[in-house]
């Protein structure tokens, strides 16, 4: 779904006064639902990147970073899976499973680690450990009280914010405000903040600052023409990152987010770009949900999350998280047999 026009700060109030009872209720769902809850402890230790809102926050290249940063521990990703019709648990292999069947998220976090997909966060837990997982990083689920986590990061978008700062459905926000700080390790604010974020945190937990930086191969697509589209929630975040890179926007095509594109509408999409003289290019995201024999004619522009101040981060990692298991020394080689 697209978020609303009221859900932003400055937008039309009345639509979210008018639902703020419902806004209420689902949070106080969401707080009942956690207060009942009974966490299963996992075998080791479990790390969130979480969000306070609905979409566009940047989850899953805050996972990606946190994976790379954790690669000693031997890292994998858990994820419920949206849009997936697979329940799991189980191992996501791209070379087998589509968008379709375990969602696209899983499938761009399984081409750097293990990823696996399970709606019950618990079962998944303990299917990783027993695949192999030294660590477990959630894609999403700080709202998830099902399986319980040593260190909660929550990434928030530097230009949104939280937006009418209202619970869904009155705006965008997952739950109140006051209890999401509560239980953070730390605020990631993604991008410049133009939103007061550092204010709205105000010292209850850690404040991180962290960049989109586009891959370095964007570099060839300065000065070219394209025609830009894409599923996700925050639609400008990639017109402005191609933007940044030098690429010459001739069109734009925005979808709803985890849009299923069908092989028309990529035909559709490669036949404007031609008739624009204009290279179609698309997220790294929206790739993985294109016909298989269409990707190749579609150029992505690839981001990664960098940390403003990476030695925080490390800090942060160091006081929650025990050190990496040292791997076992060789076993020396027997001597030579004399006589």
């Amino acid at each position: 779904m697209r978020p609303p026009d009221f859900w932003q700060a400055g937008g039309n109030p009345w639509p979210g006064r008018l639902l703020a009872p419902l806004g209420v209720a689902y949070g106080a769902a969401t707080m009942l639902r956690r207060w009942r809850a009974r966490p299963y402890q996992a075998a080791v230790p479990v790390l969130v990147a979480g969000g306070l809102t609905l979409g566009g926050a940047g989850k899953t290249p805050l996972a990606l970073a946190l994976a790379e940063r954790l690669t000693d521990h031997a890292p994998h990703f858990l994820s419920r899976g949206y849009g997936g019709s697979l329940a799991g648990p189980l191992r996501v292999d791209p070379a087998r499973h589509g968008a379709e069947e375990v969602g696209d998220e899983p499938l761009l976090l399984a081409a750097s680690h293990p990823t696996w997909v399970a709606h019950d966060r618990a079962a998944g837990a303990r299917a990783a450990v027993a695949g192999g997982a030294g660590l477990l990083i959630l894609d999403d689920g700080f709202q998830n009280p099902t399986l319980a986590k040593d260190l909660a990061f929550v990434a928030i978008d530097g230009e949104g914010g939280i937006g009418n700062g209202r619970v869904f459905p009155a705006g965008p926000l997952r739950e109140p405000i006051a209890a999401a700080l509560a239980r953070a390790g730390a605020m990631i604010r993604i991008g410049e903040d133009r939103t007061g974020i550092a204010r709205l945190v105000g010292g209850r937990c850690p404040l991180l600052g962290a960049r989109l930086q586009p891959a370095s191969d964007s570099a060839a697509l300065a000065g070219r023409r394209v025609l830009a589209f894409c599923g996700i929630a925050r639609p400008a975040k990639f017109l402005a990152s191609l933007s940044a890179v030098g690429a010459e926007i001739a069109a734009s095509r925005a979808f709803p987010d985890h849009h299923p594109y069908s092989a028309a509408e990529i035909s559709g999409l490669l036949a404007d770009a031609a008739h624009l003289d204009a290279l179609p290019v698309t997220t790294a995201k929206d790739r993985v949900r294109l016909p298989p024999d269409l990707r190749g004619r579609v150029q992505v522009l690839a981001v990664s999350l960098v940390f403003d101040d990476p030695g925080a981060l490390d800090r942060l990692l160091c006081a929650h998280l025990p050190p990496p298991p040292t791997p076992p020394h060789p076993a020396p080689p027997h001597p030579p047999k004399v006589g």
